[in-house]
């Protein structure tokens, strides 16, 4: 079994992370777990891509173990790709996800159905303990609902649907299956795969 360290304190995302990875030995472990405080990490990148690398290489620096960091959000084609990187700031940084939601679904109140088309991007960096680089892009297509519906899920998935069903309607299973850091993950998964020999190392 080989740790690994997620750069987040999002307990969800981290059963995610853990769900997909597990077969390859991984066990995914926070900074906290670890008594490893990473402190604020600036995310001034302008693409989830870049905000993902900041906070794995500020994570590595400090903890020198392997490293899993991830920057996702939310692209709304009616609102010119908003909120995008700014997804977890938008309505306020500490607003909780109902009042961001609410003020979505606000800007959004006169767009028909037709033209609520959105996806959900996520970043994935991972650096291994040679200081190795690996990054990943996942990416899920689907539409902003004119209400939230479901009881799982977090952040957005209340108001993103698929086929008709929100994020916070599917199991988990389901989620993994479409969403896109489900998709990232799994790319994640085949380069690790490939390099299963030398992640210890």
């Amino acid at each position: 079994m080989i740790e690994f360290v997620i750069a987040t304190n999002n307990k969800k995302k981290l059963t995610e992370i853990q769900r997909i990875l597990a077969p390859l030995g991984i066990v995914p472990v926070t900074a906290a777990d670890k008594g490893i405080d990473l402190g604020d990490v600036e995310e001034n990148g302008s693409a989830f891509s870049e905000n993902a690398y900041i906070k794995a290489k500020a994570a590595f620096d400090k903890c020198g173990l392997p490293v899993i960091a991830d920057d996702s959000g939310l692209c709304v084609d009616a609102l010119g790709g908003r909120p995008g990187i700014y997804s977890a700031r938008y309505g306020g940084h500490d607003s909780p996800y109902s009042v961001k939601i609410n003020m979505l679904l606000d800007e959004l109140r006169d767009v028909p159905a037709a033209e609520r088309t959105a996806h959900f991007s996520c970043a994935v960096c991972c650096i291994l303990k040679n200081g190795e680089v690996i990054a990943v892009e996942g990416r899920c297509n689907g539409e902003i609902a004119f209400e939230p519906s479901g009881e799982g899920g977090f952040g957005y998935d209340p108001i993103f649907t698929v086929s008709g069903r929100s994020f916070a309607s599917l199991t988990s299973e389901e989620k993994d299956r479409l969403s896109h850091r489900g998709n990232a993950l799994r790319m994640l998964y085949e380069e690790l795969h490939a390099r299963k020999e030398d992640l210890s190392c």
